[in-house]
């Protein structure tokens, strides 16, 4: 089987527990378009068989996420699973309501944020987290900022009795939402960690189309719940424009011979007799093979 299926992952797993369990499912190679942290919940799209060849196309996708974020502490890892590092009281003033919501608006756009220490960004040929779960001093080790964007933020809820921020952002890839909530603390004249994560959305693959994990080992032998749950190779490129070609074109595209096309570059969905063979990229003026079903 060929395909994506979105997966909305549950809390305390990691994404490639989900991976293995699905690749146990259909007996086929697996992939995702990006990890989410154990803790986190939410959206994790999974490229199954011929689909993983897709991940260079999916892996750019912005990102919408809920957050949950506790105000008063912060934690060595910036989210819930690390040791409480700093405590804060907590004024009353912060929880003005208009005042949270112009400190949000403030983050739109495009800016540089610098990553968590618990990241799994390279330095020196060691990831991030290496260096401070060994305890190393890190304040000699450049830790560069990544441009990214935030396209929107919106405050959700305000909850004063448990000194909670409840926000919904949409972001570009490579945003750290860990960082993104001590910045807010930081600006709001306090700490914070993020206490909890759930993605709404990569890409075009939404929450509302999800499925669980335990729905799919339910009707992994179903073949029309299957189909209704799978996103297919053609239907994943359907804004693409399309190729229709001739018996013998196609013989020659299979094997790999470029074929002159007038056509702007790009990726185009590949046909013969209005069957879907797969998908085909234009570079000056010749089509080339890239991914076949």
């Amino acid at each position: 089987m060929d395909g994506i299926i979105i997966i909305n992952k549950p809390k305390n797993c990691t994404s490639h527990d989900i991976v293995y369990k699905v690749k146990k499912i259909f007996g086929e190679k697996v992939g995702h378009t990006g990890t989410l942290d154990p803790m986190a919940t939410g959206v994790l799209p999974l490229l199954i068989g011929k689909a993983t060849l897709c991940s260079k196309y999916l892996i750019n996708h912005d990102k919408t996420y809920n957050v949950l974020m506790q105000l008063g502490k912060k934690t060595d890892t910036a989210d819930s699973e690390g040791k409480v590092i700093e405590k804060q009281e907590i004024n009353e003033e912060i929880f003005n309501e208009q005042k949270i919501i112009e400190t949000l608006e403030k983050f739109e756009g495009k800016q540089t944020q610098i990553p968590p220490i618990y990241s799994a960004i390279k330095v020196k040929g060691k990831k991030l987290y290496e260096y401070a779960r060994k305890g190393e001093n890190i304040e000699n080790i450049d830790i560069k900022p990544r441009n990214i964007e935030i396209y929107d933020i919106e405050l959700l809820n305000i909850d004063k009795i448990n000194k909670q921020i409840q926000f919904k952002v949409k972001c570009s890839k490579g945003t750290y939402i860990r960082s993104l909530c001590e910045d807010i603390a930081t600006k709001l004249n306090t700490i914070a960690y993020m206490k909890e994560l759930q993605r709404l959305q990569v890409g075009e693959f939404e929450i509302e189309k999800s499925i669980t994990i335990e729905m799919l080992e339910k009707n992994k032998d179903e073949k029309e719940w299957i189909r209704k749950n799978i996103i297919t190779m053609e239907k994943l490129f359907q804004e693409q424009k399309k190729i229709e070609l001739t018996n013998k074109k196609l013989h020659l595209f299979l094997n790999g011979v470029k074929l002159t096309q007038n056509l702007e570059d790009g990726i185009y969905r590949i046909y013969n007799n209005d069957k879907f063979i797969g998908i085909g990229t234009i570079s000056k003026n010749f089509l080339k093979r890239d991914i076949i079903v």
